[in-house]
């Protein structure tokens, strides 16, 4: 496993990290998540990434259990608050005072710990004054309960906005985690120059793009029994802007290029993205074992500048980046 600085701070990250979001406590059986966890470790990710919101905070205990009893200070744990938990009242949702501190008190019991690495706030609220929320976050810096600040899918200018009052409530602020991938891109025109000018990196979700870019998806062809595509859970809504034939015909053109650089096409995938030096760690779930087992050894690959061109080439005319769909709710 390779490293990266978190932003311009001093935290180190693993390049590839775990994500529980759909799989833990909805999709995937707790005995097989915690397998699922234990191959991440055994692979060395050190970073795990997870939310209240996910299986309606099941996600949070489900990870939680799994890293019981190891050292502390050798991993990196990762939560977000914004999206309602529980009854679902008027102040459960959010980014207020309020909402914030229940959260983290809320989420740190769900995982075990007392503090998370990084704290993101898992969108923007536009209903909430920017300097609530950020103090609310500083104060628990303060408070030691969380030792970084980070975002999930902020524009720009709410990035450039948060960065300033971090910088005077002194909080480390040093992340946006978006969605972003081969097909996905629409943070490259303007969030990741504002990322870069603040001081953050990108944690990025969905680099396999919800698993079309491993190349299951056929053209023409019934989605695989068990896949993203099929998940009534909330899976197939995420996966359902790339599951038409032209993108999944251009996807099927990949894979002599992964094959001749000795990839599958989830590892060209994943290292891909890391290719980007705005992208500390690229987040990968898995409901299988096996599945980490192969996405980890994208950790550390250097991709020639010809591939990078021959893929852009391939995907001409399927590629996303219009800068206005990285936006809050």
């Amino acid at each position: 496993m390779e490293f990266r600085r978190l932003g311009r701070s001093g935290l180190n990250v693993s390049e590839i990290s775990y994500g529980n979001w759909i799989t833990h406590g909805s999709q995937v059986e707790d005995e097989q998540a915690q397998s699922c966890i234990k191959a991440a470790l055994d692979a060395g990710i050190t970073t795990f990434d997870t939310a209240d919101t996910y299986a309606n905070t099941a996600a949070e205990t489900v990870l939680g259990k799994g890293l019981k009893g190891l050292r502390r200070e050798s991993l990196e744990i990762f939560t977000k608050v914004y999206w309602p938990t529980g009854p679902k009242g008027p102040n459960d949702s959010g980014l207020s005072r309020k909402h914030i501190m229940e959260s983290a008190h809320a989420s740190l019991k769900r995982l075990g710990t007392d503090y998370v690495d990084l704290y993101q706030a898992h969108r923007f609220d536009r209903t909430v004054p920017l300097e609530e929320t950020m103090l609310a976050f500083a104060d628990l810096v303060r408070q030691g309960k969380v030792l970084y600040v980070g975002v999930s899918e902020w524009t720009a200018e709410q990035i450039t906005q948060g960065a300033a009052l971090a910088r005077e409530l002194k909080v480390p602020f040093v992340s946006n985690q978006p969605q972003y991938n081969m097909l996905w891109r629409v943070i490259e025109p303007q969030v990741v120059p504002a990322s870069e000018r603040e001081g953050l990196s990108q944690i990025v979700w969905s680099p396999i793009a919800q698993g079309v870019l491993t190349g299951k998806y056929k053209p023409g062809q019934p989605f695989p029994a068990g896949s993203r595509a099929t998940d009534e859970k909330g899976g197939a809504n995420f996966v359902q802007r790339f599951l038409n034939d032209e993108v999944l015909e251009r996807v099927t053109k990949l894979e002599p290029l992964a094959a001749e650089a000795g990839l599958s096409l989830a590892q060209l995938a994943v290292a891909w993205v890391l290719q980007n030096p705005n992208v500390a760690s690229a987040i990968i779930g898995a409901s299988r074992p096996e599945q980490v087992h192969e996405n980890v050894k994208a950790a550390g690959v250097k991709l020639e500048p010809e591939l990078l061109q021959a893929i852009d080439d391939v995907l001409d005319g399927v590629i996303e980046r219009d800068a206005t769909l990285t936006k809050s709710p």
